[in-house]
């Protein structure tokens, strides 16, 4: 039978034999596939970027050529913000020759590759069925890569492989590997650490007759108090660093910008209990892509998203040893409620102290993919397991449980071709690609000191694909450091008026003010109907003025800035027109 040839439900005594390297290499084979599709999309078009990376790691360009965004308000913040680890590890391989733009589309393949291997290493550690690795890393690789945060080659990428390192290396009590995971936590994304962190505490609680009791073993202290130790170490620059873009935004400055309320560049406070606390991308404690705006998208975590949800039956099925005998070989499964508890604790803490440590949804979404992947892994397995067992003594019973184990198999196995069936693309790593490859050779070939002003969608482009510094755009607009804040809504405000206004004065004004060198506009941006569909100026935060604007624009008010296009233009591509700043300036 199958169970026979495959052993898919034989628990194994050694981590290393056949059994294990043949599901093993299985996973990683998957992982490396998952991994080379994505390469496929990132290296389709030269201008292709990944969305996060336009924020998180075109800065970094910096590091291959140090000219490049000098005394630039908005690269010297994001560079500010970025993890000391996450900053050291592209600026030494830059040192090599290797552009950071380059990295981030070849790293995440190297990631997915690390966490297939430590997840495997996790779930044989609570189940030892190298079959249940390998339903729990294929599962969770289609998550993560249905998702933009692996694919970013940002400092959340590195979460996943970095968190299962510290689980795999705590579970099998392996000291100085999980203190180099905790402390690498730390320099790559603290988030994590916290969770890692309450996970070791919970550790010394142990239950005698289902009462808990602290645990009696000298070394769980000893183990405990070594992590949070690291953990205090690897933390405290944190709390003693200010910023020099001000402190973090406070809830109530928070709840008093546009940006935050719906509608807003960055919504948080969304409306209706449900969407805040549940389903907010950033507020939530489910995984954003199990809610959905209408009632048909909400079939999405059944249907069109992979079935860890199927974990959540493995309390259940632990209750009843007798139909599901591989519950007997299952050990330390307490970590992944563990997990579950620290994860909730820290999304109460953080809503707690909004902002200060950061979004409330980034300590349960990704830990709860990661706990569910396994829980699904290991239920499967004693599902399977049973059904095996009930099929022994009957032909029929075989031939119902050959195929019901080929159906499982076959979905598991081809839910990615279901997904392009659907419409919905696989993987999805968020890549943007540029479609004006002349306006960004254009602006390769301006001074590196050169700043531009524009409203226009392209903008978000312009520091990635030409590495030349821009007033403001969309993409840039994260308003968590007051500072920050502060200055960035005053460019974008500044920009509004000046590109609409019906005195030539402000646009002079602009450039005067922040040093504007050359002006892009869309030859469509002087019409209400672009106001409309454009996805910067139609949000919360530039309202009631464009609502005036537009009321302009519609009675047939020309703004200063238009009658100027043709006059100043010095390159134009695909209704994109570049202006000098320096004939707005002088026009009379």
């Amino acid at each position: 039978m199958l169970n026979k040839y495959l052993q898919l439900t034989t628990p194994v005594a050694r981590t290393f034999n056949r059994q294990v390297m043949f599901w093993f290499s299985l996973s990683m084979t998957f992982a490396l596939i998952y991994g080379i599709l994505g390469l496929q999309q990132a290296f389709s078009s030269e201008y292709v970027v990944q969305d996060d990376a336009r924020q998180h790691v075109f800065w970094m360009q910096r590091f291959f050529d140090p000219e490049l965004f000098p005394n630039d308000f908005i690269a010297d913040y994001f560079q500010s913000v970025a993890p000391q680890a996450y900053t050291a590890l592209y600026q030494i391989i830059a040192s090599v020759g290797i552009n950071p733009l380059f990295l981030s589309k070849v790293l995440p393949i190297v990631l997915g590759l690390v966490t297939t291997g430590y997840c495997f290493g996790v779930c044989l550690e609570i189940l030892p069925v190298p079959a249940a690795g390998f339903v729990a890393s294929l599962l969770l690789n289609q998550t993560i890569w249905l998702k933009e945060d692996l694919g970013s080659a940002t400092a959340r990428a590195f979460l996943y492989p970095l968190f299962l390192a510290f689980l795999y290396y705590f579970l099998r009590r392996s000291w100085l590997p999980t203190l180099v995971a905790i402390a690498l936590q730390g320099l790559f994304y603290p988030q994590t650490l916290l969770i890692s962190a309450g996970v070791l505490i919970l550790q010394l609680v142990c239950y005698e007759r289902s009462r808990p009791r602290l645990s009696r073993n000298r070394n769980d202290y000893l183990f405990c108090a070594a992590g949070l130790v690291v953990a205090f170490l690897v933390m405290l620059p944190y709390v003693f660093e200010s910023s020099p873009f001000g402190p973090t935004i406070s809830e109530a400055q928070a709840r008093a910008l546009p940006d935050f309320l719906p509608g807003g560049r960055t919504q948080f406070f969304a409306s209706g209990l449900w969407r805040y606390w549940i389903c907010g991308r950033r507020s939530g404690f489910l995984p954003d892509e199990w809610c959905q705006p209408t009632w048909r998208a909400s079939i999405q975590p059944f249907f069109l998203s992979p079935p860890i949800w199927l974990g959540f039956l493995l309390p259940s099925l632990l209750l009843f040893p007798r139909p599901f005998a591989l519950v007997k070989y299952v050990k330390q499964v307490r970590v992944l409620l563990d997990i579950v508890l620290v994860s909730f604790f820290m999304f109460f803490a953080a809503h707690a102290v909004l902002f200060k440590l950061y979004l409330p949804s980034r300590y349960t979404q990704h830990s709860l993919r990661i706990v569910l992947a396994i829980a699904t892994g290991i239920s499967l397995i004693l599902i399977l397991d049973a059904l095996f067992r009930w099929a022994e003594q009957q032909t029929v019973r075989k031939f119902l449980t050959l195929g019901a184990t080929a159906l499982v198999g076959a979905v598991l196995i081809l839910y990615p071709s279901f997904l392009r069936v659907t419409g919905q693309e696989f993987p999805s790593p968020g890549y943007v690609t540029g479609n004006v490859p002349q306006l960004y050779e254009f602006f390769k070939q301006q001074p590196k000191d050169t700043l531009i002003a524009s409203l226009t969608e392209e903008t978000d482009n312009l520091p990635t694909f030409s590495q030349r510094s821009v007033l403001a755009s969309r993409e840039l607009a994260i308003p968590y450091h007051v500072g920050y804040q502060r200055e960035f809504s005053q460019r974008a405000t500044d920009l509004v008026r000046a590109q609409y206004s019906q005195n030539l004065t402000d646009a002079e004004n602009l450039i005067q003010k922040y040093g504007v060198d050359l002006w892009l506009v869309d030859r469509a941006a002087f019409t209400p109907e672009y106001l409309v569909r454009h996805r910067w100026l139609s949000q919360r935060q530039f309202q009631p003025e464009i609502q005036a604007i537009r009321a302009r624009l519609e009675q047939g008010l020309v703004p200063a800035l238009a009658k100027l296009v043709d006059r100043c233009s010095v390159f134009e591509s695909q209704g994109l027109v570049v202006m000098q700043a320096e004939c707005i300036a002088s026009a009379k």
